[in-house]
């Protein structure tokens, strides 16, 4: 194996590392549904305290002061094209935040996991399996689509009972998701879904 061949391969094993990392994180809130059924003042407050420790975290690491766990968990998960503040985590809690307060269950529920799955899914799958990118998405891949549109189909049925429902909301979170917005997306999917849900 020449030398490009290697570097091409390790490059490509440190992606897919890494976007392991950050979805592993990004799946994370599936448990705020059932933490927000049982008290959603203190789900809340949690979120809110959680962005505001990364958001000091991601300051002071900008400034080369490395924060016990989260410096480290950051700069794990963090990709190529993220240079200075990341701001995925705090869109992940922003979209998670506007679900819970403009949608009632089970449509924050909906919303929310199709943020954690079908979003999350896409993206590993996308990188571990897509090969074909879809025009004008910015490097979005049919792989990872399909697995969005079937990772929410299976959420939203599973909640609503209804396949007409799950494939409407799966539609919507897939053509959504398929948006070249970035982290914005981690918006756009809750706020979207919760929408049609």
């Amino acid at each position: 194996m020449s030398d490009a061949a290697v570097l091409n391969r390790s490059a490509s094993i440190k992606e897919i590392r890494t976007e392991v990392v950050r979805k592993s994180i990004h799946m994370m809130v599936v448990f705020v549904p059932m933490m927000a059924g049982y008290n959603l003042i203190l789900t809340f407050s949690a979120l809110v305290a959680g962005l505001l420790l990364y958001s000091y975290s991601e300051f002071m690491r900008m400034r080369g002061v490395e924060t016990a766990f989260i410096s480290r968990v950051t700069s794990a998960a963090s990709r190529s094209r993220d240079k200075g503040f990341v701001f995925g985590p705090v869109t992940l809690a922003i979209g998670t935040m506007m679900a819970l307060m403009l949608y009632p269950e089970p449509a924050a529920a909906i919303a929310i996991y199709a943020l954690a799955f079908g979003d999350g899914f896409s993206s590993l799958f996308g990188k571990l399996f897509g090969r074909i990118t879809i025009p004008f998405t910015s490097g979005k891949t049919y792989a990872g689509s399909s697995v969005c549109l079937i990772s929410v189909f299976l959420t939203t049925l599973a909640i609503s009972g209804s396949v007409k429902v799950a494939v409407i909301i799966a539609i919507t979170a897939t053509l959504i998701e398929v948006l070249p917005s970035g982290d914005l997306d981690n918006m756009l999917i809750p706020v979207g879904t919760g929408l049609v849900a």
